[in-house]
């Protein structure tokens, strides 16, 4: 990161403007599914997998989706997702909404990205979350969810 960049919602960039193109995105959740992207941003980004050390993504009870949350020992899997417009910044921050903070991260491999983490680690439960029950129990369900928010209340493209 080059010192500009706090915590908070979308990255910006030097003279405070938000968002800032070209930032890589750390994902681990339900946005490392292509159909989720697709019904979020009308297109899936390129991405590559990627690891964060000292997080893991946690079960959120009553939801379907998890947080990141800090776990000295723990490591995230996801993606890394690259090539993100202005417009899909907002589409994002606006979709992963107060329940999460944009904080900036280091990959294992050393590469630099930002992640959606936890605003209320303490919410989360002690159990990991579970992308392959995500998908045999509720990604279908999810999609309609997203498509939906997204003709009535995401942000303008």
């Amino acid at each position: 990161m080059d010192g500009t960049e706090t915590a908070g919602r979308v990255p910006q960039d030097a003279e405070g403007r938000a968002p800032a193109e070209g930032r890589a995105l750390f994902v681990y959740g339900t946005l490392m599914f292509p159909e989720v992207l697709r019904a979020l941003l009308g297109r899936v980004p390129d991405s590559a997998p990627a690891e964060v050390a000292g997080w893991r993504a946690a079960r959120l009870p009553g939801r379907v989706y998890p947080v990141l949350v800090p776990a000295p020992e723990g490591t995230a899997r996801g993606l890394l997702i690259t090539g993100l417009t202005a417009a899909e910044w907002r589409v994002l921050d606006e979709y992963e909404g107060p329940m999460y903070e944009l904080r900036p991260v280091e990959l294992t491999d050393a590469r630099r990205g930002w992640a959606y983490v936890s605003a209320d680690p303490a919410a989360a439960s002690a159990e990991d979350w579970d992308a392959g029950r995500f998908v045999a129990e509720h990604l279908d369900a999810y999609l309609g969810e997203c498509a939906g928010w997204r003709a009535e209340d995401g942000p303008a493209p």
